[in-house]
């Protein structure tokens, strides 16, 4: 397990890589940030969008939760930090496209599988966030009762994407600029056993690959 000084000596990493080999990169994000790409992705710790992507500093704009979840566009008087996120990288920051991307193996979609959305929580803060994707649970229930558990689950993750694509359309700020063609949805889905990333096809409706498994010799 990492301890602190391992941190700090992967901040003096950071520090001589950025600030002195590439002083470049954030004397320019030291006046602000430019992102093209928002990307919804899941707090599982194996699961990092910037080391998926081989991306730098300042090229993605980052929102994780459990699950990689966008919930209904909701105008109430709660807390909404994932649409105050999306807000912000839409209207503000003026995306070019959103990615949610989701992963093989989520503990948080295996938790909705097993029906902790069911289960009398008494107001319980996962049970409640992973209601945004029951549809996908009873897709797969009623769709695929055949399959094993292990087909289920990683076809719910699959549908959970889906879910959250639709909701993002549901924000009219996200909505009016894909109409306009200025804003690109894409659901991508990390397969964590295999290594492979898939992406969502709209005229198949099926997810393909875009960077197939590497061949073990």
């Amino acid at each position: 397990m990492p301890s602190i000084e391992q941190f700090l000596s992967g901040f003096r990493r950071f520090q001589q890589q950025y600030y002195l080999d590439n002083d470049t990169l954030f004397a320019n994000l030291k006046h602000g940030q430019h992102p093209s790409t928002l990307v919804v992705g899941c707090c599982d710790s194996r699961v990092d969008p910037l080391m998926l992507t081989g991306s730098e500093p300042g090229e993605l704009f980052i929102v994780r939760n459990v699950a990689n979840l966008v919930p209904p566009c909701e105008n109430d008087s709660h807390y909404h930090g994932v649409s105050a996120a999306l807000e912000f990288a839409v209207i503000s920051l003026q995306v070019e496209r959103i990615i949610v991307l989701g992963h093989a193996g989520c503990g948080g979609i295996r938790a909705l599988m097993q029906g902790v959305t069911h289960e009398d929580q008494h107001g319980g803060f996962l049970a409640k966030w992973l209601s945004i994707a029951e549809p996908a649970r009873e897709f797969v229930l009623a769709r695929h009762a055949d399959l094993d558990p292990a087909a289920q689950l990683a076809m719910a993750e699959r549908m959970s994407i889906l879910v959250s694509l639709d909701n993002l359309l549901s924000f009219p700020w996200v909505r009016n600029r894909v109409d306009a063609g200025k804003l690109q949805l894409l659901g991508w889905y990390f397969d964590i056993q295999e290594g492979a990333l898939y992406g969502f096809d709209t005229t198949s409706r099926r997810f393909l690959p875009l960077v197939c498994p590497l061949e073990v010799k």
